[in-house]
């Protein structure tokens, strides 16, 4: 599927930059990428909330929890 973007002029030069010094083979593999990262920054994110809350579970039922000296 393509897709068509408007974006400052500033940001298109600088994505030429990372083209220009190899960084990245074109725009499209550079935008590509950078969705990607974001993408993955997104799913950190949303482990790093499951994590926060199961620490609140645990701090508020210690009960729940399992002792790791029994897993191989």
């Amino acid at each position: 599927m393509q897709v068509q973007v408007r974006m400052p002029e500033s940001l298109v030069k600088e994505i030429d930059k990372w083209v220009a010094e190899g960084r990245f083979k074109s725009r499209s593999d550079a935008i590509k990428t950078i969705i990607a990262i974001y993408q993955e920054r997104e799913r950190t994110r949303e482990f790093y909330k499951m994590l926060l809350e199961l620490s609140r579970e645990a701090r508020e039922k210690p009960e729940i929890l399992v002792p790791l000296d029994g897993i191989p």
